[in-house]
């Protein structure tokens, strides 16, 4: 299950959710973004504890370094499910909470999940094993970097339209 795709299907239930309750959908994205990157921290700890979606080779002088038996290689690797719990889910909902405590113009708080979350996921990627199956893509980047860099034009389009829109 991946969160770009799972992305998706959430923004659907919100559209349903905010249309269902006759409120304002941007209303609605506001109060669930700051909330995403606890559920977010949750899942990377259980990746680690699963010993799943480990990291690329580290060197062996990295104190954390650390052994994944399932993949393959009993070289250390860097937790990388470590790294998006501290960048996707500690400090991004640090980020949201302290953002979201001023009055923000509709979709702003949203907008800024998806530029925090794109960027920190984008990061994180250097370390993380990529898929087998894909492997580095072009310009020497995952598939998770590639669909990160729409969901951060996205966030800062958002941001820039949320700024420019009049509230009624």
């Amino acid at each position: 299950m991946s969160f770009h795709g799972g992305l998706l299907g959430v923004i659907g239930a919100m559209v349903w959710f905010a249309y269902s309750r006759k409120r304002s959908w941007l209303q609605v994205v506001d109060f669930v973004a700051p909330c995403v990157p606890t559920g977010l921290a949750a899942g990377r700890i259980g990746n680690f504890i699963n010993g799943e979606l480990w990291g690329r080779f580290a060197s062996t002088e990295l104190p954390w370094g650390m052994v994944f038996p399932q993949s393959g290689s009993m070289m250390p690797r860097h937790p990388s499910q470590i790294y998006q719990f501290l960048l996707e889910g500690c400090l991004l909902f640090l980020l949201l909470w302290i953002y979201a405590q001023k009055e923000r113009k509709p979709g702003q708080v949203a907008a800024v999940f998806l530029v925090g979350y794109g960027s920190f996921r984008f990061i994180a990627e250097y370390f993380r094993e990529p898929d087998a199956y894909l492997g580095i893509l072009s310009l020497g980047m995952s598939m998770g970097q590639w669909l990160c860099i729409p969901m951060i034009v996205g966030g800062v389009a958002m941001w820039l339209w949320a700024q420019r829109r009049q509230v009624h």
